[in-house]
């Protein structure tokens, strides 16, 4: 009848192409039988309503959900550990051991893939590349790399999401995340786990012991899908800057890694190798444009910045940057030095000052033990 319809340029029912389009997903998309068997039973129900029938959208909206979400898909993990150190030493300097534990732990995925060991959680103060250390080990698993902030979450539906009954339901964070990476076995990075809120509406860290927990998280039950999903494929990695904030049943599931912070002489190597480079492209400069002499990186760490992390060194890097490409863009001049004599005229006046002892005194040392 279609086909007829189709060759003598009548008009084709809408709501049959809506219905015909779904079904050829629930057969395509090899979904599991629990779940084809489901998504069948609401599509009989999708093709008596009236599309003017309000669950109609309620119900096409979950059908569409349930054939976006990858239930089999999933991409091929490297198990290159040598190619996983050069990543790794490429993409930060330092931090040797918490590299080591890393490489340990992708040596375990690979010798047993379907170990279900426990989450990471990099806990440290802001800056010390607790987020680029998750995107390096996607980089070094050729995984797909999905990231959310969980603070000030108060709202336990944002993680399981909320039921089809309330207008305007949608899938919790999880779920949403699955379906723009479209495959079953990326890495997440669950960023602030420490800054957790709590709520009259629920409590969001007892939601997330289902996800982060290797004992549960295989049969995952978000309120909105009402179907189990497994998670157990998914790499979950945890961020948090105070250790003793994160809810103690979430930290009994994970293995903690701190990255206390750099000393001087790891503040000006990663300035050289990552922060200056990228700080001459962003504003537009090139290397023979801006340099910067002998001595000022480490005046800079002791004068301007007072910090485990080198966010505010990229800062003070920029700074200089701007000034010098504001004074390039005019014309002024061609290329600069920037010499430590210079650095009051591009970060203004030296806010800390260390005191030296030219020869022994006699007095009373305060101080913390």
């Amino acid at each position: 009848l279609k086909a007829i319809r189709r060759e003598l340029g009548e008009e084709v029912d809408q709501k049959e192409l809506i219905s015909q389009e779904l079904q050829d997903k629930i057969s395509r998309e090899g979904l599991p039988e629990e779940v084809a068997e489901r998504a069948g039973k609401e599509l009989k129900r999708l093709e008596v309503l009236s599309p003017e029938s309000p669950e109609y959208n309620v119900i096409h909206s979950y059908l569409d959900w349930i054939v976006s979400l990858p239930w089999t898909l999933e991409t091929k993990d490297s198990a290159d550990l040598k190619r996983a150190r050069e990543i790794l030493d490429e993409d930060h300097y330092g931090l040797d051991e918490v590299k080591d534990r890393i490489i340990e732990f992708l040596a375990v995925r690979k010798l047993k893939p379907d170990q279900k060991g426990a989450i990471l959680c990099f806990a440290g103060p802001p800056g010390v590349g607790k987020t680029s250390l998750g995107q390096s080990i996607a980089r070094t698993l050729d995984r797909k790399f999905f990231r959310f902030s969980l603070g000030g979450m108060r709202d336990e539906a944002e993680i399981k999401g909320h039921r089809r009954t309330y207008i305007g339901a949608m899938p919790g964070k999880i779920l949403q995340g699955l379906k723009v990476v479209s495959v079953r076995n990326p890495v997440f990075m669950l960023d602030e786990i420490d800054k957790l809120g709590q709520d009259w509406r629920g409590d969001p860290s007892s939601a997330m012991l289902e996800v982060l927990d290797p004992a549960q998280n295989h049969g995952f039950l978000d309120h909105y899908l009402d179907i189990p999903f497994d998670l157990s494929h998914v790499m979950f990695i945890c961020t948090a800057n105070i250790k003793a904030n994160i809810p103690r049943p979430l930290l009994d599931r994970m293995e903690v890694i701190d990255l206390p912070g750099y000393i001087m002489e790891e503040k000006v190597k990663i300035a050289e190798r990552y922060l200056l480079p990228r700080q001459i492209d962003a504003h537009g400069l090139t290397p023979k444009q801006v340099k910067l002499g002998k001595g000022v990186l480490p005046k800079i760490v002791n004068g301007w910045t007072a910090e485990a992390g080198v966010r505010n060194l990229e800062r003070a890097i920029g700074r200089i940057c701007r000034k010098v490409a504001a004074k390039v863009a005019s014309g002024d001049l061609k290329s600069t030095t920037v010499s430590q004599s210079k650095l009051p005229d591009y970060l203004g006046k030296r806010w800390m000052h260390k005191e030296s002892l030219s020869k022994p005194r006699i007095g009373t040392a305060v101080g913390l033990a």
